[in-house]
């Protein structure tokens, strides 16, 4: 018995994650698959059923793992992102909310015959999205900035807000069950409990989150116990503001977060880092076991009126709440129609319509039953429909970011003034960032993107515009300026995209002089390669040569015609990707292929037979090769 539980857990473990990364791989939101992991390995084969796995543990988990959630999200959220956008989010979360309430709840009585009371609090549990997954979303669609401060925003204060009003309904169904309608007239029936959950939720949060912040600030605490203490302290407000007024620790969470991003001096970066690898090892376990849970009898309660239902909410709540808060805002219809499409149901959902369903039915309210199978149709349907069509429509709609094929190289000099040419002439942004301004100014000349300062300061990250950017070269002369961008850039553009080149100093130098090996990156072109090597290739007439491999111009015959003269970089497949020659990836280019590589022209016939990728004039090219 122990074993089985053993296996079925990091077996529940390990399928998420394997969810992750396949969803990287193919660029699709994981939630997908996630869900089609849990459906598989729960109704359709039985192997998990979490209510007998969990037991009395399986709401009180979800609803500590979605505080996290709540809480990693909210530390995202910076009053200074909402200039030009503040007004539509606290519209989204205001009159959206009712409005989608109002379609939803309708929807629900006019196509599957609810109570309206039961209608109204399905409604209402409906109204949320959450970070569990508009943040997945986001990360694979990559809406233009606007709208996905918008997105990301709405989807994390919500939360809050629809919970308290699944809430507030469940207490006036309660309130009027056997009692005239006219009950709803007294104040105290819905007034107190809705005050008390707010002030309880706010207060504990505010709190919560200024006392953490000053002991963060002042440094109260060594180093590796601050991830801890800060996850236990969220844990702690979540659930003693649950205890004094139930279902206000989304609300406290939620505060404690924003407040805690907002505070002057906090060392948050360290637990940012943790509380996200938190939320995706979280979310990938609660979208499998919501699967899990589905019972396809259950569906027979709602019928085909649950898809009416979903079409409803997806086709006209979504535009119409959208369009109406969306006046003045400044919005392009196409921006409003990507924020209108994305609009999909996650965990927040379906643990509150579950807890309600289950308190419903003990005090023998009739139709409760059908609160969770139309509550999942919906999960499922705007999680399908957003996952699988959101990317193509953004980039259809012009509102997707571009790719990030882009490279922000940290050092100019001759040579990565000549390298960001050639890539240049490929499509591809480079930025060249240096603290030397008669360095910046050649670059300038060259018609190159520059940054002028440290590529390390608080002026970069304010204005260095890294739309498109995914790569680190860092090729600066000084290995301390390579070392402290790499490890800047690590998180922004994952550790496997930092390359830095090698000085002198580390290759050759002694022990002594040679930095710490705790974070490098990559070794750009090798860890015997270094830039005083490659400038020294350019003072022997060296240059950037792009050449495209054919049928006949082969990888065979390019590397006997360079033989001796230089190095290869870097390669670009037929499909636009961008391959390093380093100590870790030696590629073998096709037909199709274009090389680049430094060289220095063996004898004066040879110089006029290479194209240059910067030079004038422009020589023939080698035989089969392409001029770019």
């Amino acid at each position: 018995m122990h074993a089985n539980i053993l296996l079925l857990l990091t077996a529940l473990v390990a399928l998420g994650i394997a969810a992750q990364w396949l969803a990287w791989r193919v660029k699709v939101p994981a939630i997908l698959f996630l869900l089609l992991l849990g459906l598989l390995i729960g109704p359709v084969l039985g192997w998990l059923k979490p209510d007998q796995l969990f037991g009395d543990l399986l709401f009180p988990a979800v609803s500590l793992a979605v505080a996290v959630i709540l809480f990693e999200g909210a530390l995202t959220l910076r009053f200074s992102e909402l200039k030009g956008v503040g007004h539509i989010v606290w519209l989204l979360v205001s009159v959206g909310a009712a409005v989608t309430w109002a379609v939803a709840a309708l929807a629900a009585y006019q196509f599957v015959g609810l109570d309206p009371w039961i209608a109204a609090l399905f409604g209402a549990l409906v109204v949320v999205t959450g970070p569990t997954v508009i943040v997945p979303l986001l990360r694979i669609v990559r809406p233009s900035a606007k709208v996905a401060t918008i997105l990301r925003w709405e989807g994390i204060v919500i939360d809050p807000i629809g919970a308290m009003l699944a809430v507030l309904i469940f207490e006036l169904l309660l309130a009027t069950q056997g009692h005239s309608i006219a009950r709803i007239a007294d104040w105290s029936v819905w007034a107190w409990p809705l005050a008390h959950l707010i002030g309880v939720g706010l207060t504990s949060g505010l709190v919560g989150g200024y006392l953490l912040g000053i002991v963060l600030r002042r440094h109260w605490l060594p180093e590796y116990l601050i991830n801890v203490v800060v996850l236990a302290s969220v844990l702690s407000v979540f659930t003693l503001s649950n205890l004094v007024s139930e279902e206000s620790g989304l609300l406290a969470v939620t505060a404690m977060g924003i407040l805690l991003a907002n505070m002057r001096a906090v060392p948050l970066m360290d637990v940012l880092h943790f509380k996200e690898s938190l939320t995706i090892l979280f979310i990938s376990m609660l979208f499998i076991v919501l699967a899990a849970r589905v019972d396809p009898a259950m569906f027979r309660t709602v019928g085909f009126g649950a898809l009416l239902v979903w079409l409803s909410i997806q086709f006209i709540a979504q535009p119409l709440k959208v369009w109406l808060c969306a006046v003045g805002a400044g919005l392009s219809w196409r921006e409003k129609l990507m924020i209108a499409w994305i609009g999909p149901r996650g965990i927040v959902a379906a643990a509150i319509s579950g807890l309600f369903a289950l308190k419903l039915d003990q005090q023998g309210v009739s139709g409760a039953e059908a609160i969770v199978p139309l509550t999942f149709t919906v999960i499922v349907g705007t999680v399908v429909l957003a996952s699988l069509t959101a990317r193509p429509l953004a980039r259809a709609l012009g509102v997707a970011q571009p790719e990030d094929r882009g490279i922000l190289m940290v050092g100019v000099n001759r040579f990565s003034r000549a390298l960001a040419q050639a890539l240049k002439k490929q499509g591809y942004r480079i930025i060249l960032a240096d603290t030397s301004y008669s360095d910046i100014r050649a670059a300038r000349m060259d018609g190159l993107e520059t940054f002028y300062g440290n590529p390390v300061s608080e002026a970069a990250d304010r204005r260095l515009d890294l739309l498109g950017i995914g790569r680190l070269f860092a090729v600066s002369a000084s290995p301390e300026i390579n070392h402290l961008s790499a490890i800047r850039y690590r998180h922004e553009f994952g550790a496997g995209n930092i390359f830095v080149l090698k000085t002198a100093q580390e290759t050759t130098g002694a022990a002594h002089q040679r930095l710490s090996h705790t974070f490098v990156g990559r070794a750009l072109f090798g860890a015997e390669v270094s830039l005083e090597d490659l400038l020294q290739l350019m003072e022997q007439q060296g240059e950037i040569y792009m050449t495209r491999l054919t049928d006949t111009f082969t990888w065979e015959k390019y590397q006997q015609s360079f033989a001796g003269r230089g190095r290869v970089l870097m390669a670009i497949n037929p499909k636009g990707v961008l391959q390093i020659w380093d100590d870790e990836q030696q590629f073998m280019p096709q037909e199709g292929w274009t090389v680049i590589g430094l060289y220095r022209p063996a004898d004066p016939v040879a110089e006029t037979r290479l194209e240059p990728a910067s030079g004038v004039p422009e020589p023939q090219d080698p035989p089969g090769s392409l001029p770019v």
